[in-house]
């Protein structure tokens, strides 16, 4: 509920949730470098989840790997859209792709990079 009404507040702003744990050194070096961001882009909303303190929003958020970077817009995941499903989208309105953009792994030059597309 907490992690909805986040999502929720958030309004039309990008939310980027990091999913990582305390013991993982991946994590650790993203801590910093997140957190920077969080600094210089303040229209968009960082949330990190502890998956070891949160393991059912974990699980309900299929994470298999951390640190995990998952986007949410309008509190709904951002999905990934080929270039034809972009063009078949803007043609017909009912068209919705089920694919999630996630990323796992520490690249924060990546991570920003994919933050910079979506605000």
């Amino acid at each position: 509920d907490e992690f909805q009404t986040f999502l929720k507040t958030a309004g039309c702003k990008l939310v980027v949730v990091e999913f990582s744990a305390k013991w993982c050194g991946p994590c650790k070096r993203m801590c910093p470098l997140i957190q920077a961001m969080s600094l210089q882009y303040q229209n968009v909303m960082f949330a990190n989840v502890d998956v070891d303190k949160s393991r059912e929003l974990a699980q309900t958020c299929n994470i298999k790997i951390i640190p995990t970077f998952q986007m949410f817009k309008q509190a709904k995941k951002v999905t990934v859209f080929s270039r034809f499903q972009r063009i078949f989208c803007c043609c017909r309105r009912e068209y919705v792709s089920n694919q999630i953009f996630e990323m796992c792994g520490a690249d924060a030059k990546k991570l920003e990079a994919k933050i910079r597309e979506l605000m």
